[in-house]
C-alpha cells in the first residue's frame, strides 16, 4: 500500500486516516459528519483524499459478529465502486469489525473520556483499520 486514505462510513460521521508516504504508520485525519439518509458525501471525501495526497482508498466492510455481510455492507460496497469510478484510484476493503471497539477502549485506557469526542473515536478507528491494513499487505 502506499498512501492509502482510511474510510470508517458510518450513519453519522465518516473517521478517516491517512498512511504515511511509505505505507508503514497511519495516523487520524479527522472526520466528515453527515446527515442519515441523505446522499453519500462523496465529493468531500474525495477532496480529502485530494487534500492529502492519497493515492488510494481503504473501505472498512461492517460484518456481522458472525462475519457475514449485511444490507449496511452492500452499501459500504457501492460507495466503494462511486469512489473508484469517481477518483480513477484503488479501493480496497478489509473487515472493519471491532474496530470501534478498540478505538473506544484506547481512549479510555489513556484516561480520557469519550463523550463529545465521536468523531474522533471515528477517525481512531478508521487509523487502527488502516494500520492493520499496513501490517498485513495482501
Amino acid at each position: 500500500m502506499a498512501r492509502f486514505l482510511a474510510v470508517d462510513y458510518g450513519r453519522k460521521r465518516i473517521g478517516l486516516a491517512i498512511s504515511d508516504p511509505l505505507g508503514m504508520i497511519a495516523s487520524p485525519a479527522g472526520f466528515i459528519s453527515r446527515r442519515e439518509g441523505k446522499r453519500p458525501p462523496i465529493t468531500k471525501i474525495l477532496a480529502r483524499a485530494t487534500e492529502l495526497e492519497a493515492r488510494g482508498f481503504l473501505l472498512g466492510l461492517p460484518f456481522d459478529g458472525e462475519g457475514n455481510e449485511t444490507g449496511w455492507t452492500a452499501e459500504i460496497r457501492a460507495l466503494g465502486a462511486e469512489i473508484a469510478k469517481r477518483s480513477g484510484m484503488p479501493v480496497r476493503f478489509l473487515d472493519e469489525r471491532f474496530t470501534t471497539a478498540a478505538a473506544l477502549r484506547t481512549v479510555r485506557e489513556m484516561g480520557e473520556s469519550t463523550r463529545g469526542r465521536k468523531g474522533d473515536v471515528d477517525s481512531l478507528a478508521a487509523t487502527i483499520l488502516l494500520q492493520h491494513a499496513l501490517n498485513v499487505p495482501d
